[in-house]
């Protein structure tokens, strides 16, 4: 059947809606060469008509347990209160910097952040593992942590070259359970203080790199980070060797970042969480696993919203808002702020209020010693 053309004046009125639901940029026909374009170049306009709720200020006050600030003890009053506007505007109540060293680097840290600002910032002290292996480190590695925990560090934080490449002064690999670590985790534990440990990196990193692996993006984009067979031991060893921590300390409170890289699989990660009752995690960098499933990703978030804390990573404040939006909304099919981590679009959780509460701030302030709780709801 053939179809009737369109009149000129339907033609028009068209033309004058179209901006209303397809707000392209300008473009040009002369220089597209769709053979020669590259999938780092594919930038698809959407062209879906849902409801957008952006959020840039948290419904409640927050604690970002997963920030990096190497030169905190450097920062001067106007870079501090920098730091401080931009958290007030998107609702940051506490930072927690993970990389407050060791020694003197630890002291001078805290006598800076939270010199200036006792009540917002929190930091976590370092291992030293330069000399690992002579005589007596382990004794000297337990005596410099509670000399940090004196100085002012409220936790721990174990780097992700625990296991892949720190060796010991015998040339050998330093797993993540070497027995000569056990008396460190176990004086977290009477410490009271947890201990943030990153370990491994997504799976497909280990993957091969061809047209079926999802991160094959960033591995092309970033290819230190693709881990060919041999030169570190495979994903599953080195999850195995953390877990085997976990289950050896259970006085000891982990907090297990980046959702152990389990987001991917949260029924695995459901049974990690029931096996290891001393385990936590935090949503740092990946916030795009868990709005490509916002069914099961809620109901996970639901379930164990006493284990989940909030955590960014990288200290970009632009990039908060993608958190608030996933957590708070039920907006659809919409951005996340970095390509090479999801080739998808996110989706809103629309999480309850008290779900909300628990990822935000009630387990930091619960795990994590120390906090002023009086900026924070109940």
């Amino acid at each position: 059947m053939k179809m009737p053309r369109a009149s000129f004046p339907t033609i028009c009125l068209l033309l004058t809606v179209l901006p209303a639901f397809a707000q392209v940029p300008e473009r040009s026909f002369e220089h597209e060469k769709l053979d020669g374009m590259t999938i780092e170049e594919y930038e698809p306009i959407s062209t879906l008509v849902v409801p957008e709720h952006p959020v840039p200020r948290a419904k409640f006050p927050f604690i970002d347990v997963h920030s990096h600030h190497f030169q905190g003890d450097q920062y001067t009053e106007e870079d501090l209160a920098e730091i401080i506007s931009a958290m007030d505007q998107m609702n940051m109540g506490v930072l927690v910097n993970l990389s407050g060293g060791t020694g003197d680097k630890l002291a001078a840290m805290v006598e800076n952040m939270k010199g200036h600002y006792p009540k917002r910032f929190v930091n976590f002290a370092n291992i030293d593992f330069s000399d690992i292996g002579e005589p007596g480190w382990t004794e000297r590695a337990v005596v410099q942590l509670e000399q940090d925990v004196e100085h002012g560090a409220q936790g721990l934080k174990i780097y992700k070259s625990l296991g892949m490449s720190i060796k010991d002064t015998d040339d050998k690999r330093v797993p993540v359970n070497d027995p000569r670590l056990d008396p460190i985790w176990a004086k977290c534990g009477e410490l009271g203080i947890p201990v943030l440990i990153h370990t491994a990196d997504p799976a497909p990193f280990w993957d091969p790199r061809d047209r079926y692996n999802e991160r094959w993006l960033e591995l092309k984009l970033r290819p230190n980070r693709f881990r060919p067979p041999g030169l570190v031991p495979p994903w599953e060893d080195l999850i195995a060797e953390q877990h085997d921590v976990f289950g050896k300390h259970p006085e000891t409170k982990f907090i297990n970042a980046h959702l152990g890289w389990y987001g991917n699989n949260l029924p695995g990660l459901a049974k990690l969480m029931d096996r290891y009752p001393n385990m936590y995690t935090e949503v740092g960098a990946v916030l795009a696993e868990l709005g490509r499933q916002p069914r099961t990703a809620r109901q996970f978030l639901i379930d164990y919203r006493d284990r989940v804390m909030f955590g960014k990573d990288a200290w970009t404040p632009s990039e908060y808002p993608y958190y608030f939006r996933v957590f708070e909304t039920a907006d659809e099919y919409f951005d996340y702020y970095r390509k090479y981590h999801a080739h998808w679009k996110l989706y809103g959780l629309d999480l309850p209020d008290d779900v909300l509460k628990h990822i935000y701030y009630k387990n930091a302030l619960a795990v994590i010693p120390g906090i002023d709780a009086s900026g924070f709801p109940d």
